[in-house]
């Protein structure tokens, strides 16, 4: 198991941003969640199999349509047994 926070910079924010990375992390079978900061990026938390932890990852370089990422950032944490996917509000 692999475990990454990230956290996306750039028009990331109203453009659906975290539904669609809760979309993609159920696809994919990775737990953890997803929330807007109020500097504008987004953070969210992977976790699950390595392989799919990492298409996350991509996924987020992209995002949906609408978004420009201008930079991802990661960080690799303890898995700590995160079940579903979810949207912090």
């Amino acid at each position: 198991m692999r475990r990454v926070r990230v956290v996306i910079f750039g028009r990331v924010q109203g453009v659906f941003f975290r539904a669609e990375t809760r979309r993609i992390a159920k696809e994919l079978g990775v737990s953890g969640w997803v929330r807007n900061v109020p500097d504008g990026s987004v953070e969210a938390v992977f976790e699950g199999p390595p392989e799919m932890v990492e298409k996350a990852i991509e996924w987020c370089r992209e995002g949906p349509p609408g978004a420009i990422v201008q930079k991802v950032e990661m960080y690799d944490e303890n898995p700590c047994g995160e079940k579903g996917y979810k949207i912090i509000y």
